[in-house]
C-alpha cells in the first residue's frame, strides 16, 4: 500500500486534491469545481487516491462523498519516520564523536 500512496502523490493534481479534501469531506463535483479539468478526469484521480489508501468514498444514491483516510497517511508517515529516525541517530553519533575528539584533544 505504501508504494501506492507514494506513486499517487507524485501526481501534483492528486495532491492538490489532497489539499481540498484538507478541510472535509467533499462531493467529486465539489472537488472538480475546484479544477480546470473535466470531471471524469477528477474521478480517475480520486479512483487512485482511493485504491492507494489516500481517501475513502461514501455512496449516497448517485452521490460519491470523498475524505481524507487518515490511517493511510499515518501508514505513510510511519514508513518515511523510518528513515528519519535513522538519519537523526546517525547524527546524534557523529556529533557525539565530534564531541568525544573534542574532549580528547583538550587533555
Amino acid at each position: 500500500m505504501i508504494q501506492k500512496a507514494i506513486h499517487s502523490l507524485s501526481v501534483p493534481t492528486r495532491r492538490d486534491i489532497l489539499s481540498v479534501l484538507r478541510n472535509g469531506e467533499l462531493t467529486s463535483s465539489e472537488i472538480a469545481s475546484n479544477f480546470e479539468l473535466s470531471a471524469p478526469a477528477i474521478s480517475q484521480h480520486l479512483k487512485v487516491l482511493e485504491q492507494s489508501g489516500l481517501v475513502v468514498v461514501r455512496k449516497v444514491g448517485t452521490k460519491r462523498f470523498y475524505r481524507i483516510r487518515r490511517e493511510g497517511f499515518a501508514e505513510l508517515i510511519n514508513f518515511i519516520d523510518q528513515f528519519w529516525d535513522n538519519s537523526l541517530l546517525s547524527l546524534k553519533e557523529a556529533a557525539e564523536e565530534e564531541e568525544r575528539r573534542k574532549n580528547e584533544s583538550n587533555n
